[in-house]
């Protein structure tokens, strides 16, 4: 096999051009091989397998530095930056990140796995390599969908104006910024990225630019060119920006992808190169569907199902389906989402009040403060967002909704650890952010039950006292409920305290510490904390009062926990809190594996969760 000659980059050069559509089908057959027995995002790392191949064989990293966006369409990359020998291990607990990463290897230049940041950082180091007088190339890929978000037009404003030498490739695989226009396209394509044309170009562009009447004619020929190239091309809207355009082309044909990478990448200042890709290519399951192998759990190769563990119903689901309910019911309601209508499984809602339903983009800022706008006028807002994608949107949590005490309620999803996906995704700082603002109340449900009753209490709840409520639930399954009735929202009771041994388990927490003493529960009591902040004093000042030793367990960083709040608290009103200990994750980013697995090996879950309330209690 060709691909088990290439460890490196400078292996994939001594291979002739002509076999490297070969290659490109062994790297494909690596990829749906391992995610199909790991999970991952398949359809993305398919669709850029020509891209990684054509960038390693023009440019020459580690010196040349190539800036991914997002990260999850970088599996070719990484198997060809010398982990292909690793690669089953991508995603498990002590193997290679899902995502590019600094601390693994020489060839991944900087951390990803939000959206958008590539062009940023791609201009940051190509701005340093000027100050330095150092001599390299810089490449930035970003996908159509990351050049939605806001951060991604910053960069591009910024590095058009900058006149600083950077490529970037926009990797479009299904927004459809561009019409399909065929040969025509392919032909201006080759003749503007030919290096005669350009050397022409340059030279006659400074002999005119030396006189005024030079200058006037070099501008009428730009506009005219700006004509043509809108009239067959998006490229008008790049080179508004500052940017020389190329493109589109075939991202899956590799020769032209390696001529037109040779001829533009000595080319002075920005540049922008615009290549149309499929999402899923080589593999039909996930062309037919490129949604659902977008990121996938483990699946059949054969068939492209799912490999179904157990009969389970997902946080997610019951917040889709009952957020439904509540808009047959209330007209008042709208949904709105940062690119994630299945992630949050509200595209159910989508479905059936579509007029209702707002998909912004990966736009999470523009997400918050338009669902202040929808609140100014008399409509309900539920917004949808993972809790770490809301941490981009805190200046708009704080100045356009709780500043004004605005009635939106935030379902903030994969709050706590989400598992493979790892540190840029785990959702450990929600209660941090939210617990230091003012206006804000935080409900963490214990179980599905509680967060179908809390949906449906919301409602009310919020049109009776409008003010800005956050319902914070996990990425996990558990047992299928009853989604068509509904209980009281449970809260704390004065009587639930009478014992001196106290866990307050927060959230998702409270079913792990029941299943941690399921035979000496009867030495304890076990509170639910489903209501967050602001804190109920009254029951607390019961459970200081009662409790002799006091834990906290929840699923986040200490500082900024809530209990780290309640300890505050507690000294303030003057309570001994010699026997207090709040159990949460490291402070530290923590890796990726399996959600339970993690949560055990950071004494959440199960023998070590066990041990830690045996020995604080000295049970």
């Amino acid at each position: 096999m060709l691909l088990d000659k290439v460890k490196y980059p400078e292996d994939l050069k001594k291979i002739e051009r002509k076999k490297l559509v070969e290659l490109a089908q062994e790297i494909r057959e690596r990829i749906i091989e391992v995610v199909s027995k790991n999970g991952g995002h398949l359809a993305p790392s398919l669709g850029a397998v020509e891209l990684s191949i054509s960038l390693l064989y023009v440019f020459n990293p580690p010196k040349d530095k190539i800036v991914w966006d997002v990260g999850h369409q970088s599996y070719a990359y990484k198997i060809l930056t010398g982990r292909n020998d690793k690669f089953d291990t991508i995603r498990q607990y002590g193997g290679l990140s899902g995502f590019n990463s600094i601390f693994e290897s020489e060839y991944d230049f900087f951390t990803v796995g939000h959206a958008s940041t590539s062009i940023s950082a791609a201009l940051g180091m190509a701005k340093a390599r000027d100050l330095k007088g150092e001599d390299f190339k810089v490449v930035a890929i970003i996908g159509d969908g990351a050049l939605t978000g806001g951060l991604a037009l910053e960069g591009l404003n910024n590095a058009g104006t900058s006149k600083t030498d950077i490529i970037v490739i926009l990797n479009d695989n299904g927004m459809s910024i561009s019409p399909n226009v065929g040969a025509l396209s392919h032909y201006l394509t080759k003749v503007i990225s030919n290096p005669l044309y350009n050397t022409v170009r340059i030279e006659i562009d400074n002999l005119l630019n030396k006189s005024k009447i030079g200058g006037n004619i070099v501008k009428t020929l730009d506009r005219l060119d700006g004509l043509l190239k809108g009239l067959v091309t998006p490229g008008r809207f790049f080179e508004d920006f500052g940017f020389r355009y190329f493109g589109p082309i075939d991202g899956h044909n590799i020769d032209e992808l390696i001529d037109t990478l040779d001829n533009i990448k000595n080319l002075p200042g920005p540049k922008i190169l615009h290549i149309k890709t499929i999402k899923g290519k080589g593999y039909k399951h996930a062309e037919k569907d490129a949604t659902k192998f977008h990121g996938i759990s483990s699946f059949e190769k054969e068939t492209g199902e799912v490999k179904k563990k157990d009969n389970k119903l997902s946080y997610s689901k019951v917040a889709g389906t009952i957020i439904t309910k509540l808009g047959e019911e209330h007209k008042n309601i709208s949904v709105i989402v940062a690119a994630m209508p299945s992630g949050t499984g509200t595209d159910i809602f989508q479905k059936r009040f579509p007029e209702r339903y707002f998909d912004v983009g990966i736009a999470e800022g523009h997400a918050v403060t338009f669902a202040g706008g929808l609140a100014t006028q008399g409509i309900l807002p539920y917004v949808f967002i993972y809790s770490t994608f809301l941490q981009r949107a805190y200046d708009e949590i704080i100045h356009d909704i709780a500043l004004q005490n605005l009635g939106v309620v935030f379902c903030v999803d994969r709050a706590g650890l989400v598992g493979e996906d790892g540190p840029t995704h785990h959702g450990v700082f929600d209660l941090g952010y939210f617990g230091i603002v003012p206006n804000i109340e935080v409900w963490a449900p214990t179980s599905l039950e509680e967060l179908r009753d809390m949906l449906y209490y919301s409602y009310e709840y919020i049109k009776k006292n409008p003010h800005p409520l956050v319902i914070r639930y996990p990425r996990a399954s558990d047992d299928v409920i009853d989604l068509n009735k509904i209980e009281n929202v449970r809260d704390y009771k004065q009587e639930d305290v009478v014992k001196e041994n106290i866990i307050l388990a927060v959230g998702s927490q409270y079913k792990n510490v029941l299943e941690a003493v399921y035979d000496i529960g009867d030495k304890l009591d076990v509170i639910r904390v489903n209501k967050v902040y602001p804190l109920n004093e009254e029951f607390f000042e019961r459970v200081f009062s009662v409790g002799k030793r006091i834990m906290v367990v929840e699923e986040v960083v200490p500082r900024g926990s809530f209990g780290a709040n309640l300890i505050k608290w507690a000294k303030e009103k003057g309570f001994d809190v010699e026997k207090f200990k709040d159990l949460t994750l490291p402070d530290e980013f923590i890796t990726h594996g399996p959600r339970d697995l993690l949560l055990e090996i950071y004494g959440l879950k199960g023998n070590k969760l066990r041990e830690n309330i045996i020995q604080f209690f000295s049970l």
